[in-house]
């Protein structure tokens, strides 16, 4: 005898999506799809205004539907995060792996893959996606230097991963080509001595900060 209860969830099952190793295959294939189509927008941008890196751009791009988009990426943060994750992948960084010995070469993959945009320069924009590759950054240089240096205070610790920060950061690249006219090679070079004899110099903590020195009466 079958009761409404049965009747009921045979009924939600059948409605459930199917699940197999081929559809999750499919799934993934059309998230890398949308996050490639989204990597060559912004490739084409000549800002890094993302204001037009919406779900309708992408999915006209990748030939998906919009409603395919929005079932991979829920709102248009996630959508920037994954396209800034892509970009971080195809220059080959992962900010969980970086060390001391790594920054400088980290920095070169980062400025090279930033090279190869048709951008102007410009100031970081306020995308929440490039404010969280920030974020991503400076934790990761603090962490490096909390590792490399467990003796520091916290202080000291940001002070040598705000200079190294400083050093990677595109700004000091573009300066050394438009100001000193150094091609981009001998830039990404000179920025990376620079960072790594910083770190070799740093045997020894930065400065104490302005309130210990108060507290000694300096």
């Amino acid at each position: 005898m079958t009761t409404q209860r049965d009747t009921t969830t045979n009924d939600a099952a059948s409605r459930r999506p199917y699940d197999s190793p081929v559809r999750r295959e499919r799934m993934t294939m059309t998230r890398d799809r949308i996050v490639a189509a989204g990597v060559e927008l912004v490739r084409g941008y000549t800002t890094w205004d993302w204001t037009d890196l919406t779900f309708r751009a992408v999915a006209e791009r990748a030939g998906v539907g919009e409603r395919t988009v929005y079932r991979h990426f829920p709102s248009e943060r996630d959508l920037h995060d994954a396209i800034m994750a892509g970009l971080a992948e195809r220059a080959g960084v992962d900010y969980e792996q970086v060390t001391l010995s790594t920054v400088a070469e980290v920095m070169g993959r980062v400025v090279r893959s930033l090279g190869s945009f048709s951008v102007q320069p410009t100031p970081t924009p306020p995308d929440p996606a490039f404010v969280a590759a920030d974020e991503q950054r400076r934790a990761a240089l603090q962490r490096a230097v909390a590792a490399a240096h467990p003796a520091w205070s916290g202080r000291q610790h940001a002070a040598l991963a705000a200079s190294l920060d400083v050093l990677w950061g595109v700004g000091a690249f573009e300066r050394l080509v438009d100001q000193w006219a150094l091609d981009p090679e001998e830039a990404i070079r000179v920025l990376g001595w620079a960072i790594d004899t910083l770190v070799v110099g740093a045997g020894d903590a930065p400065p104490p900060d302005r309130a210990r020195r108060r507290a000694r009466g300096t």
